[in-house]
């Protein structure tokens, strides 16, 4: 795969703080009198940086001319305290400071980045009401520092990407997800459909070989597993045109009509592949020792349970079995 920027690091200059998928640690409370501070260009490496290697950072960027600042900064200071030292407040005025927030890619205020183990990990715009601030710094220090949450999100992110058959981005988010968590099913299975839709089935087994035991029977692994049989099969058939020519002078030409039917599912005509194979059903039960119903379970296993080509054609495989 190639490298592609994680949409998880950095860029705070949208309208919702990105994400990114490392931690810190949750270690230590700072002193009641060193919970809210100001700081500098010069002091930000001491006072964001390394005190976020021992509980979390939250930095409010901030202009004397802001008006929204004014309502957010007093709400930031009260759920601060009331943390307790979970968190603490480093306030940086940009007018005064601008290349921290220029480096950050900040381009409106205010803007709230947390710091956790020396990384930005996540963030917000704009003046939130209180409730939501304390949910904020509640996510941000929780004992795994939100990266449940995290992840859920990135994993979200990355299903969105699938759907707009943007592989590469998805895949490298779903490697972001396993550097934090290495066996996490659904990235592992992610990853691989993003591998195999980018024609690197090697790569592919190779990441479903990383499943544990206990997860082989996952869903999501289970159907990436098969979809890789299929390619495999597929790299093996010949030319669909020769095949169709096959069938019009032989209807009953199974063979031909069922490695027709694995190209098309090559090229996601599930309907199409599906019917090929019910019409072997129809006319030869019992050719290929049921050849044809077991590729089209197969098929099933890969589409998923819930895709309307499976729905379709269950329907139609009942009809054809128990009528």
């Amino acid at each position: 795969m190639s490298n592609i920027d994680n949409p998880f690091s950095g860029g705070y200059g949208s309208e919702s703080a990105a994400t990114t998928l490392t931690f810190g640690s949750n270690e230590a409370s700072a002193p009641a009198g060193d919970i809210i501070k100001d700081t500098t260009t010069a002091a930000f490496s001491g006072d964001v940086i390394a005190e976020s290697k021992k509980q979390p950072v939250l930095v409010d960027f901030w202009a004397p001319w802001c008006g929204p600042c004014k309502q957010l900064t007093p709400i930031l200071e009260k759920a601060v305290q009331a943390a307790g030292g979970r968190v603490k407040l480093v306030k940086m005025n940009i007018d005064d400071h601008p290349a921290i927030a220029g480096q950050l890619g900040i381009q409106s205020i205010p803007a709230v980045i947390a710091f956790s183990d020396g990384k930005p990990v996540d963030g917000f715009m704009g003046a939130l009401p209180e409730s939501k601030v304390k949910e904020f710094i509640d996510k941000i220090s929780s004992p795994n520092g939100g990266r449940d949450e995290a992840i859920k999100d990135a994993l979200a992110a990355a299903a969105q990407m699938v759907e707009a058959a943007d592989f590469e981005q998805a895949g490298q988010i779903y490697s972001a997800v396993l550097a934090e968590v290495p066996d996490h099913l659904a990235a592992l299975a992610g990853l691989a459909n993003c591998l195999i839709e980018l024609g690197d089935i090697p790569t592919a087994q190779a990441t479903l070989d990383m499943v544990p035991p206990a997860g082989k029977e996952d869903a999501g692994v289970r159907a990436a597993q098969a979809k890789i049989a299929l390619a495999l099969q597929v790299a093996e058939l010949g030319d669909p045109t020769a095949l169709e020519a096959r069938l019009e002078a032989n209807p009953a030409d199974h063979q031909a009509r069922y490695d027709l039917a694995m190209i098309l599912n090559a090229k996601d005509q599930r309907d199409e592949a599906a019917d090929h194979l019910l019409a072997i059903m129809k006319a030869d039960r019992n050719w290929n020792e049921d050849g044809a119903r077991k590729q089209l379970l197969q098929f099933f296993d890969a589409w998923g349970a819930g895709d309307p080509a499976s729905m379709s054609a269950r329907r139609k495989l009942s009809s054809l079995l128990f009528s």
